[in-house]
Order: structure tokens, then C-alpha cells, then sequence
């Protein structure tokens, strides 16, 4: 078992109990509910307590953990049991079958649903439109089933009052390719009357309440359940904590999408509401007595012949012959000439709630046909396919204990005793089937056999099933009291079975009426009142064929006995009782063909409540189960079992010779020699492929031992794992660095052969390479890139500045420093021209008057002292007021002047060089130049 689960949350497995006692047993029970654990297991067996909440334990995750595993792998859960099941089948291509049982309300219907949505879940990973059929209507067969079949009781909200068997078929990939559906003992009479706080099925409660108005208005149904016979005492009650209205009305729309994804036609879906309103209908008929001489000639009268109008109509059915059936039976005499019989008041009523039972279970046997015609494996052949596999889950009632005990729960227990005789004989044939194929003796197993108890009930001629056929069967008027008289001459020695008749003192049971069975879950006193009616289970031969004779080909297809003359003679159909125990012996023999799993429902209070554990309530169930039996039969000679391999692989660190693996010759000797450090080997049987431990105590020391250790070895293997991580990543990084060194390498020698490629024709004049485009560079070259290119560039430069004459050179450094300072905020600067400096001068440039600037120029010298002219050119001057005035320019090497072009180049103002701060100019055509002084007073 997973270390999920330590001391504190109590025994996982009730074979591990130091003593098996009831105290024992429930002490371990009830710790486990309060920690909120509520599967242990028996061996292979579930023990399941219905929680009455929601508990995290269920959904996709958990599905995750528990598929492949085996049971003992993770802490106890139905999906282990499904799991196992499942695996039986696919990998042993073996039948199996999971039996769930359990009173009402412990929880048996949810279970089945669990373990559907795990198959559902686990299989068909391809997808395949048909097998994803199948799992549909498998999953949505459930919900139509509870709505048709269940009801509220006392006990439970959502009681099944039918017992179920389906068989679901796989193919050898181990996907859902069909299934069957058996159904048994459908509670009918719960149509007509229900006890005080519970209700009648479901579908009535949805089919009022969820309908739409249109709907009820067609059907002639009032919203409320009150109105009618068979839904008032349950018309205030709902199926859930919610309200019933809410609750109802969700219901019906889900059952309804349920039927159109299962494969009913719109049209059998409106048949089945026309049956069920139908029926709501006919229990609200009365009859009265008429006199003689009234309209009536028979005596009796319908009250309101409204309500057979509608059932007519709902049923389609002719009106007229809906009334004699009410009213009158027609019987053939000896001669098979007809006569017609009228009923009196009590056999129209007998008639009517035997008609309205018999509808509604042929009605929920029609949808469970209905279904399985649709999950039927489709184009199966053996000799293609392969063998197909099944599972079969088994949801079926209880042991029932009531105040007052009839037929249907003499029925139910007759059910519990032949499951519970094959659950033991199984679970000892499985115990002996082990130890011969592991070749350990066999010791014979001391438990109660109820035989004698099942014999008590269905031995021919002698049997309570086989008396009560006969008081059936048996001319003239045989009462209940009879049969009870019948009963106690057959029975008056047998161990299992006492009267008031056969036991005056024993006053908790009425002279006359009740009788009582030992059965193994504790004694059960029945009250004989209707045994003979709710087992001859008679219907009028005239209703069959009315029903028949129905234009709804819905209807009419579920009386094909209708079709027969009344005249016909045939074999008097079985009773109730006969179907029912042949129903059974099939079910046991299918059961007992395959490999059997368990699970055990509890229901832990009467109250419903969630986190209430009641013991003695819980102990009844836990005894009437068998729970402690089947706890000795597993513990008979050997608690547990376990292959050598799994028993190594979870103690081998507890000794110095297995850990971390053995050098031993086999797994047994291993676990040989493990055993004998510890000093177990006394309490122990070594079979051919597993180890039989005797007593707990024995799983409890190895378990001590190991849980010291594990501590150590978590340490051991997060110590190891850490150290291998940290190991594998310093590879990578050493493995990321080498790559990244090799990759710049292989960078860099790419790149400098391409530049190597692209400059070759560099020295070739008279361009030097000015128009190569250099290629993008890898990041780490981007530095040695920019200082190439500066390298270049003057490399460049200079090859063409060697082929200026020296005369040139000083208007090429003027020329250089030009552009420098302009940094292309001029477009058209001169460059490509050669630059004169002392333009006035020049008689080219300043034709007119090149003479009187050159007087002037004489003077200034004269007078300042300056050595060059470095500049001199006419300008226009802008002044502050826009206006434009002609003036020249002339820069020496100690003053700037502003001259007067039309006054013979008059002085207007001379700047020292001194006092020029700066130079502006713009970008623009208008060539405008600012220059700056000091004091703001620019030019």
C-alpha cells in the first residue's frame, strides 16, 4: 500500500486487524470515516461508507492514478477495484464481474456509477465513433434507469426499487462494444401506495413538473401531484436537498436528452408520457354501485367517465372497450362459448391497480429492452474479431428489515441469502484454487453455510416458494392463512423457521399472520397478508388484449400476449415467486462463471447526514454482509499474500543482502534470506511464486522496519538525484560554452574572409574602394569593425591626398575643416570649386572694383597691422527690421570688418577676432550666416 495512508488514518485492510472482533472491526471503521477514508478493503473485497457529501476522490486526476496499477499500489478506492476488474479482463482475457450490495441509501447506485465512469475514462484512446457510442449510452442508460426505476424512500432519496445486472462487452483491444441490461424485481406496487414520507417513482414527479404547459395540456395532466391518487402522498416530498420543483424539472430535460442520445425516436419518447399520464389517469377512477334498474344494467358505474375518456385516448385505444374492461371481465366456458362477468366494486378496483401495475412494468421492461437493443454489439463475428470479454456490475437491493415485511422483501432476502452463499462459496473456492497452484496445504475454513436457509426457500414440493405456487395454484378459495398453516406442518421442525403457531410464547408475532426466517444477516418476521396475490400477480386476459389492440405501436409491443384467443387454452403462467427465483439461479450461475469482485456498501446513519458514523446501526449492516466472516475466511492460515518480486521490491532496504538488489540465485531465496534476518520466518509458507505471511503482526514489524528507513533513503536518493542534476547541468553549460566558442570562432573567420573577398579590388584607383559596402559584422567584432573602417577611411584619404600638389594642400585642410564643422548642414558649400579667399581682390570675381578695395585694403594694413586676408566677399546684410542692404565681407588674420561697397568700401565696423563667439548658419537656400560677438551684438 502507497505511504499515503500512515497509522493514524487506521487500517487500510481489515485482514490486518490484530484481533477480528466486532470491536475491532468498527473501532477501525469508525476512524477511518472520521478522517474521511471511506474505502478499506477485505483482501480483494471494497468496504465502501456513503459519505452523504461530496469527497475529492473522484475525476480525471484520480482516474490517473489508479489506471495500471494494482490494487495494493495506492490507498483503497473503487476505481482499484475497477481497475483490477478491468485488467483481469483485457490482460487474462477473463469474465469478471463486480457485485456491489447494500441496503437502500448505502451508497450502491453511486458506486456503479463511479465504476462506469472509470471504464468509461480508461478506454477507447483512439477515439472511435462507435465504441464512443457505446460509452455513451452505457453512461447515459443510467440516468433513464433512475428515473423510471427509482424512487424516494425513508431511507434514501434516490432508492432503487429494481435490481440490475449489466454485462458490458469488450473486444480484444479492451474497448466497449456493447452491453446488456438485466433488470429484476421492479417494486410495482409502489405505483399505487407508498408508506408515509416516501414517493412514488421518479418519472410521475418529472413528467408533472418539468413538463411544458402544452405538454400537460395534451395529456390532460394538472401540474400539481396532488391530484392524483398515485403521487399524492409524495407531492410535498423531493428527490434531492433541492426543491422538488427545481429538481424534478432537471431531471426531466436530462432524462429526456438521455433518451435522444441512447436512440429513442421522438415519437416512442411522446409514447412513453402518453403510458405514464395514462396510468396517473387510471388511478383516479372510482366505481359505484347503481341499482338494478339504472342505466347500468351490470351494477356498477365508472364516477367520472371523463377520466376514461382520457385514458382511452392516451392509451389509443376504443373508448367502449376501455369501460367493460373496468367494468367486466369475459371468460370462456367449457364449451368456449364467451360469457362476460361483471366485477363488483372491489374487483373493478382489484382489476384497475392490477392494470396499472402490470403498464408500468411492462413499460420499464420495454425501456430496458429498448436500451439494449441499442448497446447490442453490432457485426461481431468470432472468427474476425476475436472472443469478446465482459464485465458484468451487479447494483442490486440489499437485505431489507422493515416494521412489516411482505413479499417483496421476503423476495430481496431470498436474493441476499444465494448471493451470500456464492460469496462465500467463492471466496473459498478462489482461497483454494491459490493454495493449489502455489502448492501450500489446504486447511478446511470453519463458517457458517447457509444452504439450509436457501434450501428453506426454493426446495421443490416442500420450499416456501414451491408451497406458496401451489396455494396459487390450487382450486377453490385458499387464503394467506392457509398458506401460513401449510407452512408451518412443512417447516415445523426446521431450525431456520418458526410461526406464533409453532412458538405461542413468542408474542412480537400475530397468530395467524406472521412467520419468521433465520436468516444469516439476523432474524426477519413476514407478515403473509397479500403473499398470494403479489405472487400469482394476476392481470384480466382483457386488458392484455386491449393493450394489444392499441393503434400506438409503442404500446402494443409491449403486449405480445395480447395477441392471444380468449378461447386458446394455454400453460398457466409462472408466478412472480417461479420467475423471480429462476431469475436468480440464472444470475448466481452467470456470476459464479466469472472471476468475482466485491464491494460492500454501508449506509452510517438513518438520518442521512454527512460525517455521522452509527455504530449500531453500522454494526447490523457489518453483520448481515458477513464483513467479519468473510474477514476469518481471508485470514484462515495466511492474513496476507504477496509474488516474491512486489514483497522484495517494498522491504529489500530492510536487509543487508537485498538492498539495493540481491546477488542470490532467485527472488524466493532473497526474501528467504530477508525474513531470517528479522527473525519471521517462522510465520511464514513460501509457495511456488508468492509468500504466505500467517499473521499480521508479521506485515506489521516488516512495515516499522521499513518506515525507519525511508526517511534515509529519501535522504540517500535526494542527496544522489540533486548531485546528478547538478552534474548534467554543468555538462550542458560546458557543453554550451564549447559550442558558443567554436560558433564565434567559426563567426569571426567567416566574417574576416568575407571582407577579405569584398576589399580585394580596394587599392585599385580612382575610387579605393569607396563604393564596397561593408558586411554586418558578428557582435563580438563590432569594435574591431569600427576601427577598420576608421583604418580604412584614412588608408583611403590618404591614398588620394598624396596625389595633391603641396600648393593645394592648404585648400584641402580648409576645405576638410569646412566640412567638418558644417556636418552636411549645407548642401551646395563649394567643395567641388577652388577656393580664391580674397575675392574683392581679384579682378575676375570683383571686375569694377578690385582697385579701390585694394586702396582700401593698403590702408587698413597700415593701419592694424594685419598680416592675410583669410576672406573678402561682397554680402547682403539682413538687419533686425528685415531690411536688406548691400555690404562686403573682409576676414583678416586680426580683425573682422563690415565695408560699405558703395562708398568705396568705407570701414562701417571692424570686430576683433577676439570678440567673435560663434558661428550660424542655415540649411536652407538663403545661404544666411550669423555672426556672434560679445555684448549680443551680432552680425
Amino acid at each position: 500500500m502507497e505511504d499515503e495512508e500512515g497509522s493514524e488514518y487506521g487500517k487500510p485492510d481489515f485482514v490486518l486487524l490484530d484481533q477480528v472482533t466486532m470491536e475491532d472491526f468498527m473501532r477501525n471503521l469508525q476512524l477511518r470515516f472520521e478522517k474521511g477514508r471511506i474505502y478499506t478493503y477485505i483482501g480483494e473485497v471494497l468496504v465502501s461508507v456513503n459519505p452523504y457529501q461530496e469527497l475529492p476522490l473522484y475525476g480525471p486526476e484520480a482516474i490517473a492514478r489508479y489506471q495500471g496499477r494494482e490494487l495494493y499500489e495506492r490507498p483503497p478506492h473503487l476505481y482499484a477495484v475497477a481497475n483490477a476488474a478491468y485488467k483481469a479482463m483485457k490482460h487474462r482475457s477473463r469474465d469478471t464481474c463486480i457485485v456491489i450490495s447494500g441496503e437502500s441509501g448505502a451508497g450502491k447506485t453511486e458506486a456503479s456509477k463511479h465504476i462506469m465512469q472509470y471504464i468509461a475514462a480508461v478506454t477507447n484512446p483512439s477515439q472511435r465513433a462507435e465504441v464512443e457510442r457505446v460509452k455513451d449510452v452505457l453512461l447515459k442508460s443510467t440516468c433513464v434507469l433512475e428515473a423510471f426505476g427509482n424512487a424516494r424512500t425513508n431511507r434514501n432519496h434516490n432508492s432503487s426499487r429494481f435490481g440490475k445486472y449489466m454485462d458490458i462487452n469488450f473486444d480484444f483491444k479492451g474497448d466497449p462494444i456493447g452491453g446488456h441490461i438485466h433488470s429484476y424485481l421492479l417494486e410495482k406496487s409502489r405505483v399505487l401506495k407508498q408508506h408515509v414520507g416516501e414517493r412514488n417513482f421518479h418519472a410521475f414527479y418529472q413528467l408533472l413538473r418539468g413538463s411544458e404547459d402544452k405538454q400537460l395540456h395534451e395529456l390532460h395532466l394538472d401540474r400539481n401531484p396532488a391530484v392524483y391518487n398515485f403521487t399524492r402522498q409524495g407531492a410535498g416530498l423531493n428527490m434531492t436537498v433541492h426543491s422538488a420543483l427545481d429538481s424534478d424539472e432537471r431531471s426531466h430535460q436530462a432524462v429526456i436528452e438521455a433518451m435522444r442520445v441512447i436512440g429513442f425516436s421522438p415519437e416512442e419518447v411522446e409514447s412513453v408520457y402518453r403510458i405514464l399520464a395514462a396510468i396517473l389517469h387510471l388511478g383516479n377512477i372510482e366505481f359505484v354501485e347503481t341499482e338494478e334498474d339504472g342505466p347500468q344494467k351490470e351494477g356498477l358505474a365508472v364516477a367520472e367517465e371523463a377520466l376514461v375518456d382520457r385514458v382511452a385516448e392516451l392509451t389509443a385505444t376504443p373508448r367502449d372497450l376501455v369501460l367493460r374492461s373496468l367494468l367486466a371481465r369475459t371468460v370462456a366456458s367449457g364449451g368456449r362459448e364467451l360469457i362476460e362477468k361483471g366485477h363488483t366494486a372491489a374487483e373493478a378496483s382489484y382489476a384497475r391497480d392490477a392494470c396499472a401495475k402490470a403498464v408500468y412494468q411492462r413499460l420499464f421492461e420495454w425501456v430496458v429492452n429498448r436500451i439494449n437493443s441499442v448497446m447490442e454489439p453490432r457485426d461481431r463475428d468470432p472468427r474476425r474479431d476475436g472472443k469478446d470479454t465482459v464485465i458484468g456490475v451487479l447494483d442490486i437491493y440489499g437485505f431489507e428489515v422493515f416494521p412489516v415485511n411482505s413479499f417483496e422483501q421476503f423476495c430481496i432476502n431470498y436474493c441476499n441469502e444465494k448471493l451470500q452463499q456464492l460469496f462465500i462459496r467463492l471466496i473459498l473456492k478462489q482461497e483454494q484454487e491459490e493454495y493449489e497452484r502455489e502448492g501450500i496445504t489446504w486447511q478446511s475454513v470453519e463458517y457458517f453455510n447457509n444452504a439450509i436457509i436457501v434450501d428453506l426457500v426454493e426446495r421443490p414440493h416442500r420450499g416456501i416458494l414451491a408451497v406458496l405456487d401451489e396455494a396459487c395454484s390450487s382450486a377453490g378459495t385458499i387464503t394467506d392463512r392457509i398458506f401460513l398453516q401449510t407452512l408451518d406442518t412443512h417447516h415445523r421442525h426446521h431450525l431456520h423457521y418458526t410461526s406464533r403457531q409453532l412458538c405461542p410464547t413468542d408474542k412480537t408475532m400475530e397468530f395467524g399472520r406472521d412467520f419468521r426466517i433465520k436468516h444469516y444477516a439476523g432474524d426477519v418476521t413476514y407478515s403473509v397478508e397479500g403473499f398470494i396475490d403479489k405472487n400469482r400477480d394476476f392481470l384480466f386476459q382483457d386488458f392484455k388484449r386491449l393493450l394489444y389492440n392499441s393503434t400506438d405501436p409503442t404500446l402494443r409491443a409491449m403486449w405480445p400476449d395480447g395477441q392471444q384467443d380468449i378461447t386458446e387454452v394455454t400453460k398457466r403462467p409462472l408466478t412472480a415467486g417461479t420467475l423471480f427465483k429462476n431469475s436468480m439461479v440464472a444470475l448466481v450461475e452467470n456470476l459464479a462463471s466469472k472471476e468475482p469482485f466485491y464491494v460492500r456498501c454501508i449506509k452510517p446513519n438513518e438520518d442521512k447526514v454527512a460525517g455521522k458514523l452509527d455504530e449500531n446501526h453500522c454494526r447490523h449492516q457489518v453483520a448481515y454482509l458477513g464483513l467479519l466472516e468473510n474477514v476469518r475466511v481471508r485470514r484462515a492460515g495466511f492474513a496476507s499474500r504477496q509474488p516474491y518480486s512486489r514483497f522484495l521490491l517494498r522491504y529489500k532496504m530492510t536487509c543487508e543482502y537485498t538492498w539495493p538488489n540481491h546477488l542470490l540465485g532467485s527472488d524466493k531465496a532473497a526474501v528467504s534470506a530477508l525474513l531470517e534476518q528479522h527473525g519471521l520466518q517462522g510465520d511464514v509458507a513460501f509457495g511456488h511464486s508468492k509468500l504466505f505471511i500467517r499473521s499480521p503482526r508479521t506485515l506489521v514489524t516488516l512495515e516499522q522496519s521499513r518506515a525507519r528507513l525511508i526517511p534515509i533513503i529519501v535522504l540517500l536518493l535526494q542527496k544522489a538525484w540533486r548531485g546528478t542534476l547538478a552534474r548534467w547541468r554543468c555538462r550542458r553549460l560546458r557543453a554550451v560554452y564549447t559550442i558558443m566558442r567554436w560558433f564565434r570562432r567559426h563567426k569571426v573567420r567567416a566574417h574576416l574572409a568575407e571582407l577579405q573577398r569584398r576589399f580585394q579590388a580596394a587599392r585599385q584607383p580612382p575610387l579605393y574602394g569607396r563604393d564596397l559596402v561593408w558586411p554586418l559584422p558578428p557582435a563580438v567584432l563590432q569594435p574591431f569593425q569600427d576601427t577598420c573602417h576608421t583604418l580604412f577611411c584614412r588608408w583611403r584619404a590618404r591614398q588620394l591626398v598624396k596625389n595633391i600638389p603641396p600648393s593645394d594642400m592648404a585648400q584641402i585642410k580648409a576645405k576638410v575643416a569646412a566640412m567638418a564643422t558644417l556636418q552636411g548642414l549645407r548642401q551646395d558649400w563649394g567643395c567641388r570649386r577652388a577656393w580664391a579667399r580674397d575675392y574683392l581682390s581679384s579682378a575676375a570675381d570683383n571686375p569694377t572694383a578690385s582697385g579701390l578695395f585694394a586702396q582700401r585694403l593698403k590702408t587698413l594694413r597700415d593701419k592694424d597691422g594685419f598680416g592675410a586676408v583669410l576672406f573678402s566677399s561682397h554680402v547682403r546684410k539682413v538687419n533686425r527690421f528685415r531690411k536688406i542692404r548691400n555690404r562686403a565681407l573682409l576676414l583678416t588674420d586680426r580683425h573682422l570688418y563690415k565695408l560699405d561697397p558703395d562708398r568705396q568700401y568705407r570701414v562701417m565696423r571692424a570686430v576683433p577676432l577676439e570678440a567673435v563667439t560663434g558661428l550660424s548658419v542655415t540649411s536652407g537656400g538663403d545661404q544666411l550666416v550669423v555672426l556672434h560677438a560679445r555684448g549680443q551684438d551680432d552680425l
